[in-house]
């Protein structure tokens, strides 16, 4: 059984290996910087089905297939599935798991939720509740843009701070023993909410929350930034990522090229016209399992912390002029 430490944080007796992983993306994605890394790069965004919410559903669900048949398992041989999206009441999520038809735990962290999965899987394997685990996530851009902003066909210029939704779904294989990265610790995050009610600015929403649990996760685990190859946010983009770079340094903290965002690394901001970068569950979830996870098992990276951010707003709470609380949640993954 592993320790708490502190009020939110987490270390585990037994760390869960990272067996397998895989993931999907988009037209736009796979021509981004990292191309190379992910598994299947869509010649078309409704991946042949009628929708755009359809197409996401079945990105996630054929990237939980492909996981699990790299190491030529089967879904009876899961134990339980973790898994959450963007679209109102986890639709893509509860639709993957109608096919898959394995125990789901239906998971909505906005875009933490891949970084939430990974947490809760590791603690149901280290709790003695699973030996092998699936957890994911997904978003679809032109679905999100449909429920959160405008429609596409509309044209609506989009604001310098905007982030674009990321067409991707990444997807892990957690199992108790066996051979690949391991994920040692984590730190559940606290929701932070700065007021801030700009949707087009989600990065400068979810930047203290960000900060709050980096500064949290140091603080419990007696851990600093040279405990760490990479500190990878999930999806600040370029005006968040600022923002944090501020409110670590007022805190005494510089983490110079330590930090990166996966918001920044799955587009080429010069080349495409994605203005502040990436975001969507689906941003973390392929930049981990195609980027990082890759590193690790490559040794580029001995130790590595993945802090993903979410903005838990709704239409609803936008339209009622509330504010954008937000969240993010640590793990520390070895290799």
């Amino acid at each position: 059984m592993g320790d708490k430490c502190g009020q939110q944080s987490l270390i585990f007796s037994q760390p869960p290996v990272i067996i397998s992983g895989a993931n999907i993306v988009g037209p736009e994605e796979g021509e981004g910087p990292l191309g190379s890394y992910f598994d299947w790069i869509l010649d078309d965004p409704l991946f042949g089905e009628k929708s755009w919410e359809m197409a996401e559903c079945k990105m996630l669900e054929e990237s939980a297939k492909l996981a699990l048949q790299k190491i030529e398992l089967q879904t009876q041989d899961v134990d339980f599935f973790l898994a959450g999206d963007l679209l109102n009441q986890i639709i893509s999520s509860n639709y993957a798991a109608r096919g898959l038809e394995i125990p789901f735990f239906g998971l909505f962290g906005a875009c933490s939720t891949f970084a939430e999965a990974l947490l809760l899987g590791s603690m149901l394997m280290d709790g003695g509740f699973a030996h092998r685990v699936l957890l994911g996530s997904c978003s679809h851009h032109l679905s999100a843009e449909r429920q959160f902003r405008y429609p596409v066909e509309q044209g609506v210029q989009r604001s310098a701070t905007a982030q674009w939704t990321t067409t991707a779904s990444g997807v892990l294989v957690l199992e108790a023993q066996g051979e690949g990265p391991r994920v040692n610790m984590g730190t559940v995050g606290k929701v932070v909410d700065m007021g801030i009610s700009d949707v087009n600015n989600m990065g400068a929403a979810m930047a203290p929350a960000a900060a709050d649990t980096i500064l949290t996760h140091f603080q419990d685990t007696e851990t600093n930034p040279d405990s760490y190859d990479v500190i990878v946010t999930g999806d600040l983009g370029s005006v968040g990522q600022a923002a944090l770079v501020e409110l670590l340094k007022q805190r005494g903290f510089d983490l110079g090229e330590k930090l990166q965002d996966c918001g920044i690394l799955i587009y080429d901001t010069c080349e495409q016209d994605m203005h502040a970068g990436g975001s969507g569950c689906g941003c973390a979830a392929a930049v981990f399992t195609g980027l990082f996870l890759r590193k690790l098992r490559e040794k580029q990276h001995q130790n590595l912390l993945l802090v993903a951010t979410g903005a838990l707003m709704s239409p609803i709470s936008s339209q009622q002029g509330e504010s954008i609380p937000a969240i993010a949640h640590a793990v520390a993954v070895s290799s």
